[in-house]
Order: C-alpha cells, then structure tokens, then sequence
C-alpha cells in the first residue's frame, strides 16, 4: 500500500515538474520574450495614465483648497 502512496506522489511531481519546464521552455522561446515584454510595457503604462490621473486629481483638490479655481 504505500509504495502505490509513493508511486502516486511520484506520478505527481514528475506531471508537474513536466509543466514548470515546458512552461519556461516557452517563456525562453521568441514568442514568449515579445509576449512577457508586452505585458510588461502594457503593465507600465497602465501605471503612468493612473499616476497622471492621481496629479490631475489631486492638482485639482489644491485648486479648489487654495480657491484657485478659474
């Protein structure tokens, strides 16, 4: 009994293992840098829209608090 208990955790870690290594083998591929790039530029500037929208907000707050308003 438990050397099919063994044998399973075997079975596992090996399926898995198998899809870690296939997983980077296709991140290392052409594809997969133009892929993960994109999304990095796509991530950065999402992040910069949010920050100018924030300094607009907040540029508006000190406006209206300082009554600058036009």
């Amino acid at each position: 009994m438990k050397r099919i208990v063994w044998l399973g955790v075997g079975v596992a870690l090996g399926v898995i293992a198998y899809q870690k290594i296939t997983e980077a083998r296709s991140l290392a591929s052409p594809g997969g840098l133009n892929r993960a790039v994109a999304s990095l530029a796509d991530s950065v500037a999402h992040f910069a829209d949010q920050v100018r929208a924030g300094m607009g907000e907040r540029e508006a707050e000190l406006r209206r608090g300082l009554g600058l308003e036009s």
